[in-house]
This record gives structure tokens, sequence and C-alpha cells, in this order.
């Protein structure tokens, strides 16, 4: 890399962008004004000229046609003045054949090779006699051998150009000028939505506060699909904002409701614990009854840590991810149930086509979704009650024939820690039918409870698509 490259390099690593959109802008629309001013220029120049050599080329054949009998000399000599005819002289191409009287006009090389016909016509420009400018035609005249000259005062069209390049200089320096404010002011308007991102940023950065939000150019809503890129990149901004606003909420509730239900069993423990460091005072029925109090409330407790770890984990890590077939993790949850609530009896139908089902999941999360699921229907059954599982290819449901759900209770069955007043009583900490959502989630499927016909509640599992 060259060094001026990396110059250029360094001095944009050290700018901050709106000074180099700024920059780039002016420099755009500068170079337009100033490219424009030069074509103008160019045009202006041209035609001035343009009506000079024509002027010339006009008294050039009025000469030839005036003096063809003429030999060698200055034919015509009033153009040292402004306005008068054009001066001419008509000249040989042999040096030899000169007049003795000597040429007003710069005669060279080139205007004997047009005369001898090796070079054709020519404007130049020269300087008259008293230093004024003037133009000057070569052509060939009538007679062979010979070139006719003539020459006007170009002061007009000299002054037109510098008229018009003084002017148009003028105008592409306030060209320039306007480029500049027109790309500070760019710049700034164009970059406003994200300096007030970056400064919303930098508040969340330094608060920790999320509910911050970039506030979107005032008037009326942009229709979907017609905001501009700045607009919908405050618009994403401020719906990641809120994402990440409920999602600190949800941990900050989970926590709370987590120190809230772990309060009691630890201080049952702590109690139970207590009691047993002084065993040798207790009968032998008391350190029995502590003991196994002590073990339940510990198994509960961990039971309710391992339920807020499961509850912490948002998605499945793709690695795990595998083809489950649904049948037999059904039936083993089925036959795990059995073993826990004997007084129960469950009833576990599979439609034929879903015989082969399988989705893509974690095996272990799904056992525990439907565990989850058996489980809280045998909790709320009556003794001897049935509980009915059903697979199709589309759903599986879980009914149970308890008491049902109650219409103010169907909102908050899935919420962390939700107890309904009827199920105070019953063992349990309120996780599971969160954790069998997330979990239901988290493998494209949708959970949801609704009133059973015939009383009880139905869970229905709807599975995801193809």
């Amino acid at each position: 890399m060259s060094a001026r490259r990396r110059l250029g390099a360094r001095w944009r690593r050290r700018r901050p962008l709106r000074t180099r959109l700024a920059v780039v802008a002016a420099a755009a629309v500068a170079v337009v004004a100033i490219g424009v001013c030069l074509a103008a220029f160019f045009v202006i120049r041209y035609k001035l000229y343009q009506q000079l050599d024509q002027n010339l080329a006009q008294s050039a054949t009025l000469i030839a046609q005036q003096h063809r009998s003429e030999g060698p000399g200055v034919m015509t000599g009033e153009c040292r003045y402004l306005g008068a005819p054009a001066c001419s002289q008509i000249v040989p191409a042999d040096a030899k054949d000169d007049p003795a009287k000597p040429y007003l006009l710069p005669v060279s090389g080139l205007t004997r090779s047009v005369a001898d016909g090796h070079r054709p016509p020519y404007y130049s420009n020269f300087t008259l006699p008293g230093g004024k400018p003037g133009r000057m035609y070569t052509t060939t005249f009538g007679k062979e051998g010979e070139a006719v000259q003539v020459a006007l005062r170009a002061d007009i069209a000299e002054r037109g150009v510098r008229q018009a390049a003084s002017l148009l200089a003028a105008v592409g320096g306030a060209g320039v000028l306007l480029s500049a404010v027109g790309g500070y002011w760019v710049s700034r308007t164009g970059l406003a939505p994200i300096t007030r991102l970056t400064a919303t940023a930098e508040r969340i950065a330094a608060t920790r506060d999320a509910r911050h939000r970039i506030e979107l150019p005032p008037g009326r809503p942009a229709r979907e699909g017609h905001e501009d890129e700045v607009t919908r990149l405050a618009t994403s901004f401020n719906t990641m904002l809120a994402e990440l606003e409920e999602s600190v909420a949800a941990r900050r509730r989970l926590v709370a409701d987590a120190s809230h239900e772990l309060r009691t069993p630890l201080t049952a423990l702590r109690t139970n614990a207590e009691l047993l460091a002084r065993a040798d005072r207790l009968t032998d029925a008391q350190r029995e009854r502590a003991s196994g109090a002590l073990g339940r409330q510990l198994r509960e407790v961990t039971g309710m840590v391992n339920d807020l770890i499961e509850l912490a984990r948002d998605a499945e890590p793709q690695p795990l991810l595998e083809e489950v077939r649904l049948a037999p993790l059904a039936a083993h949850a089925v036959d795990a149930a059995r073993g826990h609530w004997p007084a129960i009896s469950f009833e576990l139908h599979v439609a034929p086509e879903a015989a082969d089902l399988s989705i893509p999941g974690v095996p272990a999360r799904l056992s525990r979704l439907l565990t989850n699921l058996v489980d809280n229907a045998a909790k709320f059954s009556p003794p001897g009650g049935p509980v009915e599982i059903a697979l199709t290819r589309t759903e599986l449901t879980v009914r149970d024939h308890g008491p049902g759900i109650a219409e103010e209770d169907l909102p908050y069955v899935f919420d962390r820690f939700y107890r309904a007043e009827k199920a105070r009583a019953l063992p349990g900490s309120g996780l599971g039918l969160a954790m069998a959502r997330q979990i239901a989630h988290a493998h494209g499927a949708e959970l949801t409870a609704e009133a059973a016909p015939g009383g009880g509640a139905l869970f229905r599992l709807t599975l995801p698509g193809p």
C-alpha cells in the first residue's frame, strides 16, 4: 500500500462518520459544480471564437475574389483598429517570390506549406503591432502556390472569454461553498437518528436500563415497506430494546419468584437440620420424622433448582437435535407415571398414522415435557380416575377427570410459580407447566390448556408441521 493510500486510510479512521459523510457529499457536489462550470467555459469560448472565425473565413473569401489578379503582398492593413476591416496579405509558397515591402502579418513555414498545398488551412492567435491580440486565418488562394492570410482584432472574444472565466469561477466557488454547507446539512440530518441511537445505547450501557427508546421522526407513521433505512434501523433497535426489557423483567420476576418459593423450604430444611443436630435430645420417633421431612424437603428443593435451571434455557442446542419418535416416548412416560401414581388409571391411544411419527428434538427434554403433562393430570385426578393420553398425526392431548381449571385461572396456568387456589394444598412448585410450554416452544410446538367436555382439564400439544 502506497504512503498516500495509508495516509487516506488513517484520516478516514480518525474522522467521525458525520465528517466523512459531509466531506464525501460536499466533494461530489463540488465536482459536479466545477465540471459544469468548466463545460460552460469551453462552450462559451468555442462559440465566441467560432463567430470570429466565421468572420475571418468570409473575409478570406472576399479578398480572394477581389484580388485574384494581384501578386504577393499586403492587400489591406486596417485591422490594428477595433472594428476595422480585416487586414490581409497574399503569401507565395517560395520565399524568393516575396515582395520588397515587408509583410504586415507573421509568415512562417506553416504558411508556406498551406500555399504549396501540403497543409490544410488553419487558425492561429498572434499579437498585432501595438500589442493588441489578433486572430489570423491562413488558407489557400485562388492561384496555385499562393496563400491568403486575413486577421482581425480578437479583443472582444478574449474579453468575453475572460469575463466568462471570472463569472464561472465565482459560480463554481459559490457552488463549492454551497456544497460544503449542503454536505454538512445532509450528514447532520441523515445521521441524526444514528446519533440518537448511539446516545441511547450509551445511556443504556451506563444505566443498565432498557426502558429507553430512540425517538422516531415526528409526523404520521410510515407505512410498512415505505420507511427509509435509518427509520427502519431505529424501529428495529426499539424492538430489540423492548425484547431486552421484557427479558430483563422476566429474569427479575423469575429471581424474585424463585427467592420467594425457596424461602419456605430452606427455612424448613434449616429447622429440621438444627433438630437433627440435637438428635440426642429427641426420641426415636422424632428423629425419624425429622429425618424423613429433611429428605423430602431436600428432594423438593433439588427438584425446584433443577426446574429453574431448565427454565433458564431459551432454546435447544442444534447439535443435540435428532429425530425423536413420539409414540415410544409417550409409552415410556405413561409406564413411568403408572409406577409413580399406582392409584390412577392411564390410557394411551396412538392413532395408526402416528405410530411412526417423529419430530426433530432432544429426547430427554421431550420426555420431560410429556412427564410433566402426565404427572400434572395424575395429580388432579381422583383415585381410580383415568388419565387419557392420545397421539395423532398433528397433536398430542392429555386429559384428566379432576376438578378442571377455573375460567379465571386459564390465562395463568403456564406462568412460573402460579398455583391455582385448588392446587395450593397439593405438592409441587408451580414450575412444571411453565417448563412444559417452554420445551414445546423450543421444539416449534404449541401447548394450550382448556376445559374438557364433561369435566376435567385438557392439555393440547400441537406438533410442528412437516
